[in-house]
This record gives structure tokens, sequence and C-alpha cells, in this order.
């Protein structure tokens, strides 16, 4: 048994994703939830993306409603808390409320991509890009580690 879980969502498919880096023998959980991928209306390239993500990573792939599953996986784990990585996604709050209501629920803030203040249409990937990735592909400063 363990006291805490992994919940690994889409905003967060990184090997060294800080609840991962943070709980690296801790049983970690994602969730494909039906109704969420036809809301968003994801293609089928990049569901394919985020499987293909989810083989390298050490994780349970279940299927369901995420809160209910997050919350089933750490009963069956004996888990109390859950670590899951920040996300700026619209629905990431409403399913941490959820979770919280049965466990005590940690999130653990990721380096930001691009500075904090540059605001950022989140609805279509190429609209974000067009304002994300001219700063995010800056050069690396030499003294950066």
């Amino acid at each position: 048994m363990t006291s805490t879980i992994v919940w690994v969502h889409g905003d967060c498919l990184a090997p060294d994703g800080p609840a991962l880096r943070a709980y690296p023998d801790a049983p970690a959980v994602f969730v494909w939830d039906d109704a969420l991928l036809q809301r968003r209306r994801l293609s089928l390239k990049r569901i394919v993306f985020i499987y293909e993500c989810l083989l390298e990573l050490p994780v349970t792939i279940v299927r369901g409603n995420v809160a209910a599953e997050v919350t089933a996986f750490a009963a069956a784990h004996g888990a109390r808390r859950v670590a899951t990585s920040d996300s700026v996604s619209p629905g990431f709050a409403a399913i941490r409320r959820r979770l919280a209501a049965a466990l005590t629920v940690e999130v653990l803030a990721a380096a930001p991509f691009v500075p904090p203040d540059v605001p950022l249409d989140l609805r279509r990937f190429s609209r974000y890009w067009q304002r994300a990735g001219p700063l995010a592909l800056q050069p690396t400063p030499p003294d950066a580690p």
C-alpha cells in the first residue's frame, strides 16, 4: 500500500513532470475520458500522440470519468493523497475539486513553457503555438542549467 498516487493528465505527459519526479515510486494513473475527448474534439492524430507519450511513462491507463477513476485507483492502492501537475486547462480545476472531496490533492507547478504574463488562446493549438512558439524556442543562455 502507498500513501500517494500520481495522476498524469494530458497537460503533463513528460517523464520528468513535477508529480512523477516528486513521487518516482508512486503508482501513476492516466484516465481516457471519452466524454472529455468528445467535448474537446481532439483529432485522431492528437489522440495517437497522447497514447504514444503514455507508452513512455510508468503509468496505468484506465478508461472512464477522471475523478471517479483516480479516486478508485487511489482506493485500490490504499492512498489518501493524489499528486498531479498543474494545468491551465479550464476543466482541471473542476476535476481537482471533485478529487478533493475524497482525497488530499497536491498540485505541483511545472516550469512555465512561456512567460506567465503572455496572454494565450488555449482553444486551438495553432493559435496557442502562434504566440508561444517564438517565446519557447528562444536560445538557452549559456549559463543556464
